[in-house]
């Protein structure tokens, strides 16, 4: 027996219909209270934008047929005098629009029509989340159990008539650490720069409080992760960039203390 079509299907078309089309996924799952994916699916499988751009063009063509056959005011009439009827000169929000919409998937699209909805600050906030997620996530993919850790991974094979060759390759302690540690210095370098970015835009009117009160638990959060007591924040996060920075000849010169060590004993 098929499944019953749910009734939020429609209600989903109608709410993003009389919107002409400028309302998100999210606030409608909110509105009808279901999950934000549901929208997606039903906006995807129903092609919705096909069908709104269908209704919108359809009223255009008949705005188009009532202009032919009513031309303008009375007359003497002098109420438009010095307005031209238009849109604002260089505005382009329609053609941009329009050219997505036709040549974009209509998933992207609609990731689109949600970022233009948030603020800039907030974007750059969020980058800054990622970024630090993706330096913690590291230590953890990263980690080098001890200096006879050694990792033989399988770079080539050739099969022959006669004879099989397997080509290894090996990572040696030392090196993955010197590796890990100039990639995470790379990353930090990374973050400061979009910590001052953010910073800086703090300075705007435009700034909530919220956003600057965020930053500043950051700074900290960062200062506490170097074991510092340092009260400028800014100045934590170099520190921590330039303590945490080895270069591979001097990652290799402490393993190779480690090794000297264990033949003396």
């Amino acid at each position: 027996m098929p499944r019953q079509r749910s009734p939020n299907r429609d209600k989903a078309f109608e709410i993003y219909k009389g919107h002409n089309g400028n309302i998100n996924n999210r606030e409608i799952a909110k509105i009808l209270d279901i999950p934000e994916k549901t929208v997606g699916g039903w906006k995807c499988k129903d092609k919705w934008q096909y069908k709104l751009n269908g209704v919108l063009q359809k009223k255009n063509e008949n705005n188009t047929e009532y202009s032919k056959r009513k031309k303008g005011g009375q007359p003497n009439n002098k109420n438009s005098k010095g307005h031209d009827g238009s849109v604002p000169k260089g505005n382009k929000n329609a053609e941009t629009h329009g050219f997505f919409s036709k040549y974009l998937p209509e998933d992207t699209f609609d990731i689109i029509q949600e970022i233009e909805q948030k603020n800039p600050l907030d974007i750059l906030w969020e980058n800054i989340n990622i970024q630090y997620a993706a330096i913690i996530r590291a230590q953890r993919i990263m980690h080098v159990k001890d200096k006879e850790e050694m990792i033989k991974e399988l770079k080539k094979q050739t099969r022959g008539d006669t004879s099989d060759t397997d080509e290894y390759e090996f990572q040696f302690a030392w090196d993955r650490q010197a590796t890990f540690l100039q990639a995470q210095s790379r990353a930090m370098k990374t973050l400061e720069s979009m910590i001052k970015q953010y910073d800086e835009s703090l300075n705007s009117n435009l700034a909530t409080e919220e956003q600057k009160l965020r930053i500043e638990k950051l700074k900290v959060d960062i200062d506490k992760s170097r074991g510092g007591d340092n009260e400028n924040g800014q100045e934590g996060i170099n520190e921590f960039i330039k303590a945490t920075t080895m270069s591979e000849e001097e990652v290799k010169r402490l393993f190779e203390d480690d090794v000297n060590e264990k033949e003396e004993n």
